[in-house]
């Protein structure tokens, strides 16, 4: 039986360090760990490397549940898989959850359920203040990151799209964008 963990922060400028002790100091002998934000599994390498590393008689475990998922089918997705390669499931911060249990798998889907409404009433209440900045004519949204006629420029100098993006390091979309924004503006 090993105990294998993942550790997840949702940006670049918050510390994994308080789950990464709270993991070892739980005997977890292999931490996976990531700075993604867990909205989606989408795109989250570690997790991923995590439960590919698992195998049968394992442990995986995190410090609180939304580390690993804030929805109930994102969450319900990774215990089914864990369960189907004979991986049981720890939480530290919620000690009730034994998902070898009916209890534990009914306080786990308790627990994302409260996760998961957590997420909508924090999308709900940002959407109400950008729409009440916006009536009130103090909201523009994120100010531009890259100048357009930039972008426009290196096209002009036969720069292709793919190398704008890798110089500038924004997505291709974004370049193709700017430069249909700067031809409808001429």
């Amino acid at each position: 039986m090993t105990l294998v963990a993942y550790a997840r922060v949702s940006s670049s400028g918050q510390s994994l360090d308080v789950q990464l002790d709270q993991l070892r100091a739980a005997g977890c002998e292999k931490i996976f760990a990531e700075k993604k934000s867990g909205t989606s599994t989408t795109g989250r390498e570690e997790l991923e490397r995590a439960l590919d590393y698992v195998r049968e008689g394992d442990i995986f475990v995190v410090t609180r549940l939304d580390r690993l998922a804030r929805s109930i089918t994102d969450l319900r997705q990774i215990i089914d898989r864990l369960a189907a390669k004979g991986v049981d499931f720890r939480c530290l911060q919620q000690s009730g959850l034994d998902t070898t249990k009916a209890e534990g798998r009914l306080m786990l889907n308790i627990l994302a359920s409260f996760a998961e409404f957590e997420t909508e009433l924090r999308k709900e209440r940002q959407r109400e203040g950008i729409d009440k900045a916006k009536a009130q004519g103090r909201y523009n949204g994120r100010p531009k990151s890259i100048d357009a006629t930039l972008v426009k420029t290196m096209k002009n100098d036969g720069v292709g799209a793919t190398e704008i993006s890798k110089r500038l390091g924004i997505g291709r979309a974004s370049v193709y964008r700017m430069l249909t924004e700067t031809e409808s503006v001429s």
